[in-house]
């Protein structure tokens, strides 16, 4: 998870803070020296740890915090907020321009995920009902335009390009298409290096004089720790940027690029890269970034990513379903694969309050859904609408269907029955919903598919 390393070193800060009745000056300032430690093993700039413990300090040895019943949670709300503001307050929306098309000039070094970034964009916009083109102005490097076609069709977005030709070119023709088609968003995929180089610099500007974009985006590759806010800050300066996507944030523990490049250029953050598939792509949100480095987890995002992601007919029938005591093993397989799109059982779980601390140490097989929907699929028709009808010759022919023990059939079934039993005792009475709570602990593996 990103920041995971920052949020295990904040954590341990505050549980000292946490131990303590009262607060003095002393222990706030021991606090913020290891919360500077952290964000400097993170990846922060120093000057940028450095101002950002400078500001908690001040507002934390105040009057109102040292007197208030509970120091050590106002401190905390404190972190919280200077957390959100130094990665941007509010979130960055996409320029939309007033006489479409909205052209989006996408940059950075070759390897940043320029080119998957650009397909990403365009099809979450596609998704709101927009009409986005993907433009091929890397003329450079070797299979570039190959590689925006296919994630072109991947996203199910239009490429627009022209071969070799001057990328100015390239640009203008895009443009001029967009306009009489109809897109009312043009990307502009452009070239990158492996490092900054004037060669570079003077084509990018080129495009930006000759089709004036209305936003450009750098994409920046998180992992790359300090170097990113290099990058970032000479990009800045020679193009004048308009805001920051951050790549492989899923994979960079430390995440401290994200929060220097934002301080380092005083640019939004407006996208973030959670991992390979088109789909994973968040929208920067810097105080759901701030509330899950703290552990206070990301509710909100969860929701979001429920509601583009879910069925919303299949889930009121299952409702229904559940309601009426009928949810059978065909709907158990439906809500498994529903919830494989919203992503990895880890990630769901950590956006919940509370949860990302218990379940950092927790070895969650992402392949038990699998399994059990491999159970699942042995299984005939009837059986998973009547699996009471399953006996030991059923169990066994399902087992070698899928290539697993009876064992696990047997657990599967078992789930099942708790959960059917669960969901009957929820809709029966009064005060059900407490006995619900109290049960889900005791469900052997707590899901099916977590055995």
């Amino acid at each position: 998870m990103a920041f995971e390393g920052l949020s295990d070193k904040l954590d341990s800060a505050f549980k000292k803070l946490r131990s303590k009745g009262s607060l003095n000056e002393a222990d706030v300032k021991e606090a913020m020296r290891e919360v500077r430690l952290a964000l400097l093993e993170a990846d922060v700039s120093y000057k940028v740890a450095r101002d950002f413990t400078a500001r908690v300090t001040e507002k934390a040895i105040g009057e109102k915090v040292m007197e208030s019943l509970t120091p050590s949670q106002m401190v905390i709300k404190i972190v919280n907020e200077e957390l959100t503001a130094l990665m941007g307050g509010t979130q960055a929306r996409l320029t939309q321009a007033s006489h479409p098309p909205t052209i989006v000039m996408m940059c950075g070094l070759q390897g940043s995920g320029k080119t998957t970034h650009s397909a990403k964009i365009a099809k979450m916009l596609k998704g709101k009902g927009h009409r986005p083109l993907l433009v091929a102005c890397d003329i450079y490097r070797p299979a570039a335009i190959k590689q925006l076609q296919i994630v072109g069709e991947q996203a199910g977005v239009p490429v627009f390009e022209m071969g070799t030709t001057n990328p100015v070119i390239i640009a203008k023709e895009a443009v001029k298409l967009a306009k009489d088609q109809g897109y009312d968003y043009v990307f502009l995929d452009t070239a990158g290096r492996l490092h900054i180089d004037e060669q570079l610099m003077q084509e990018l500007k080129n495009i930006k004089s000759e089709v004036k974009p209305h936003e450009i985006l750098l994409v920046v590759d998180s992992m790359t720790g300090q170097d990113a806010v290099n990058v970032a800050d000479s990009f800045n300066q020679a193009l004048g940027i308009d805001g920051l996507v951050l790549t492989k944030l899923d994979g960079d523990t430390r995440g401290g690029a994200a929060l220097s490049a934002r301080a380092v250029t005083g640019k939004p953050i407006k996208f973030a890269g959670v991992g390979e598939k088109l789909d994973d792509l968040d929208v920067f949100h810097p105080d759901r970034m701030a509330s899950r480095i703290l552990g206070m987890g990301d509710v909100l995002s969860l929701i979001e990513k429920a509601e583009v992601t879910l069925d919303e007919k299949r889930a009121e029938e299952m409702e229904r379903k559940l309601r009426q005591n009928r949810f059978d093993l065909n709907d158990l397989l439906i809500q498994m694969e529903e919830m494989q799109k919203m992503g990895s059982m880890k990630d769901i779980l950590s956006m919940l309050p509370g949860m990302g601390k218990k379940i950092k140490d927790v070895d969650i097989d992402e392949r038990q859904l699998d399994k059990t929907k491999a159970i699942i699929l042995s299984m005939t028709p009837k059986e998973r609408e009547k699996p009471d009808i399953i006996n030991p010759s059923r169990k066994r022919r399902i087992a070698a269907g899928c290539g697993m023990q009876v064992e696990d059939v047997n657990r599967l079934l078992s789930q099942y029955k708790q959960m059917q039993k669960l969901f009957k005792q929820f809709n029966g009475k009064s005060g059900s919903k407490k006995k619900m709570r109290r049960m889900m602990p005791n469900m052997p593996g707590g899901f099916p598919g977590m055995m």
